[in-house]
């Protein structure tokens, strides 16, 4: 692969170091992170993302189209709700 290119990107350190602690959990340098990150958004056929304990999920087009069928049908017929306590009081019934 031929590296041709730079990036450039300003962030807070705060968020530099969450990042390069996370990549580092995956067994990734700062730069690879961010190179995959990068790659992975270039999948046209797919949204993927790491969740907070480093796991990649992947979710097909057709995944998608039923979860968002999904959430369609619960913000029209779900139930709702004033507070978190009172849903976490549902919960409990």
């Amino acid at each position: 692969m031929n590296m041709n290119t730079t990036i450039q990107i300003r962030v807070d350190q705060k968020t530099k170091e969450k990042a390069k602690k996370a990549f580092k959990n995956m067994g990734l340098n700062l730069s690879s992170g961010i190179k995959y990150l990068l790659t992975q958004a270039g999948k046209a056929d797919s949204l993927s993302y790491i969740c907070d304990f480093g796991y990649m999920h992947k979710y097909t087009p057709e995944m998608l189209k039923k979860y968002e069928k999904e959430a369609t049908w619960a913000e029209k017929h779900g139930k709702k709700y004033t507070s978190v306590k009172e849903m976490f009081d549902d919960l409990e019934k």
